[in-house]
């Protein structure tokens, strides 16, 4: 066993096994990072920009249709995607070759797998849309996929089960931990002859990820695992990045975002240089503002940006609408998001999503149509402007004094204080649901103003003091 392991080192060094094939770095001098003028937010090309997106696949890079779906998302004001490396749909690509017995040989790359992916980057980066890649998905290697998994020592050529302490079947859900896969690490199991191959594969996707400047990266896919993995893999991909600027996090599967859990993220901006808290999306109404609240509040001495790269909820998932999370939640938690301070949303695949559909779309265009206006990176959320506002009816986000964005989750009323500043007050009014303008108002600051919703769907006010 020790000999096999000792070969398949020597493959690495005598260039047999698949490697990393020179980490050039990007060509671009400016890549994706904390905006200068305001951490929270992203910057690209030198320029702040709020990241809005809503895609109908996880592993984007697999999809047929690519082109002309990120064209789809280009034209609606979008510049976001999602995608997990994951390989377990119908159809998909593996990342490994198959040998004339049908295994599959870990040694080997399948280039239509590499190739796909790529091919996302580029157009990606052509279009200034940047990706969230997630290396790893635990639902890949467990429950109906494991079967038909590279991994699976049953389906390669490169291993045994008792090699690995693999077994060939995994029937429980992936947050049972129960899958060795992810305890290979240093530190944790050490399953030398998996954790190899392993290694081999983030040697592979850095090799061409590294060469763009679009790319943020998340170690997991809503992971309830060991820190040590994610702590392991962090310190890895920093490693072979070198002097090239990236920023990374990982994505946990806990939808408290106060639980300990969260801390591991929040307490190590060192490792961590942004946060994805998408699995907030699960808590429904004015619970889902406070929580991300919470967050912003304990990361105020050293701010960074917080995604949302999944957004749940629609009307096509009956039991998930039933629990509430339905296409209204979605459109609530968007807008909420946006409000709030995040430097992300996305709206994520169907079924438990919207994707990229005609409402996901209005409201995509609907946050461009306030940027020609006001910047979000220039507003803050400012609550205790709002007076008499019944828990979830309105948020607001502002620069006082200056600009005023509230948003209404449906018919509402509240009260306006602009009592400190005096001058004209103009008030316009958005449909969330059209992406159109509705409305326009002239009133006088210095008092506090009542400010009614435009019918009972959800709606966006914005207003100016002119001095």
């Amino acid at each position: 066993m020790k000999i096999a392991f000792l070969l398949a080192g020597l493959f690495i060094t005598t260039g047999c096994f698949p490697q990393s094939e020179g980490l050039k770095g990007s060509d671009k001098k400016n890549v994706i990072k904390p905006y200068s003028g305001n951490p929270r937010y992203w910057q690209y090309n030198g320029t702040p920009t709020l990241l809005i997106g809503a895609t109908d696949n996880d592993n984007l890079f697999q999809n047929k249709n690519l082109k002309t779906h990120l064209d789809s998302l280009k034209n609606a004001g979008g510049n976001y995607v999602r995608n997990t490396m994951s390989d377990r749909d119908p159809g998909n690509e593996k990342a490994y070759s198959q040998t004339t017995g049908g295994k599959y040989d870990l040694t080997k790359w399948n280039a239509v797998y590499w190739k796909k992916f790529e091919n996302l980057l580029k157009l990606a980066d052509e279009r200034d849309i940047i990706v969230q890649i997630e290396i790893w998905d635990r639902f890949d290697h467990s429950r109906e996929p494991w079967i038909t998994d590279p991994y699976n020592p049953k389906n390669n050529i490169n291993y045994t089960y008792e090699q690995t302490k693999l077994d060939s079947l995994y029937p429980k859900h992936p947050g049972s931990n129960s899958q060795p896969f992810f305890y290979t690490v240093p530190g944790l199991q050490y399953i030398e002859q998996l954790f190899h191959y392993q290694k081999a594969f983030v040697d592979k996707l850095l090799s061409i990820s590294l060469k763009f400047g679009n790319v943020l990266y998340c170690i997991d896919n809503e992971t309830n695992g060991s820190e040590e993995w994610a702590t392991y893999w962090a310190g890895y991909i920093r490693s072979v990045a070198g002097k090239k600027e990236i920023y990374l996090t990982q994505m946990w599967d806990d939808w408290d975002v106060k639980s300990a859990v969260h801390k591991r993220t929040l307490d190590n901006p060192e490792r961590y240089g942004f946060i994805d808290i998408s699995q907030n999306s699960h808590i429904i109404g004015h619970d889902n503002w406070e929580n991300a609240q919470y967050v912003f509040n304990y990361i105020n001495k050293n701010p960074r940006p917080v995604n949302s790269t999944k957004i749940y909820g629609s009307n096509a998932d009956g039991s998930w609408s039933a629990q509430g999370k339905n296409a209204e939640h979605a459109i609530q938690t968007f807008f909420r998001n946006l409000t709030g301070g995040f430097a992300s949303s996305r709206f994520h695949r169907p079924v438990h999503g919207l994707g990229l559909s005609t409402a996901s779309i209005n409201c995509l265009k609907t946050v461009r149509e306030i940027e020609t206006l006001v910047k979000f990176w220039e507003i803050t959320p400012r609550m205790d402007l709002l007076i008499d506002n019944e828990q979830g009816e309105a948020y607001l986000a502002a620069k006082e004094g200056a600009y005023y964005l509230i948003y209404f989750t449906g018919a509402g009323n509240v009260k306006l204080d602009l009592s400190r500043y005096h001058g004209k007050f103009t008030l316009k009014w958005i449909d969330i649901q059209t992406a159109r303008w509705i409305a326009e108002e002239e009133k006088t600051a210095g008092k506090i103003l009542d400010v009614s919703s435009r019918g009972n769907a959800g709606c966006i006010a914005l207003g100016f003091i002119h001095y």
